[in-house]
């Protein structure tokens, strides 16, 4: 091979950039004439800051009004507690052994004597098998009674000062009870 083969082509020399005319510096004469702000755009942003502070009062009062009204729910239902628990304290002491026992004395109950039992095989009857008497053996009031603070403002039973009690006949007297029990209310003996 020949080294005129292996020459590469001519190309065309790249061409100068164009030059451009060099400025010159040159004193300012005057201030150049200032353009007006445009009305609009001025109004847009105090329009802008005015609708920001109104929405941050906006929320600021409702925040409050909130926090007045959760202030308000919370005392209304520390003063329901407080009543659930003064209603509880009399529902207690209005179901309290003493209490039922004075309000059915009351009413006119009289303890049962013993117990008596029937036997379903053959109709056999244990026991006394007679009805209560007309009076009670026991003082829910006397001088077994331990005291009840609960039962210091509980009415008996407003609805027995209505009732009529039926009278003893004239001359027979009621039956003579058995001395109050000082140790509580009986209870069945087992063994």
């Amino acid at each position: 091979m020949s080294l005129n083969a292996a020459v590469r082509p001519n190309r065309p020399a790249p061409e100068a950039p164009a030059r451009t005319p060099r400025r010159t510096l040159q004193p300012v004469t005057g201030t150049p004439q200032r353009r007006r702000p445009k009305l609009a755009y001025a109004l847009l942003a105090v329009g802008g800051a005015l609708a920001i502070g109104a929405a941050q009062i906006g929320l600021s009062l409702a925040i409050t009004q909130d926090s007045f009204t959760l202030a308000g729910l919370t005392s209304q239902q520390h003063e329901l507690d407080l009543r659930t628990d003064a209603l509880q304290e009399d529902l207690t002491g209005m179901s309290s052994p003493q209490s039922l026992a004075t309000s059915a004395a009351a009413l006119g109950m009289v303890v049962a004597g013993s117990p008596a039992y029937l036997r379903l095989s053959d109709g056999a009857v244990f026991g006394q098998g007679t009805g209560a008497a007309g009076a009670s053996t026991i003082d829910p009031t006397g001088a077994g009674a331990v005291g009840n603070a609960l039962l210091n403002d509980v009415p008996v039973n407003a609805s027995t000062a209505d009732d009529d009690t039926p009278d003893a006949p004239s001359g027979q007297s009621m039956q003579e009870l058995p001395p109050a029990i000082t140790d509580g209310l009986p209870s069945p003996s087992t063994r």
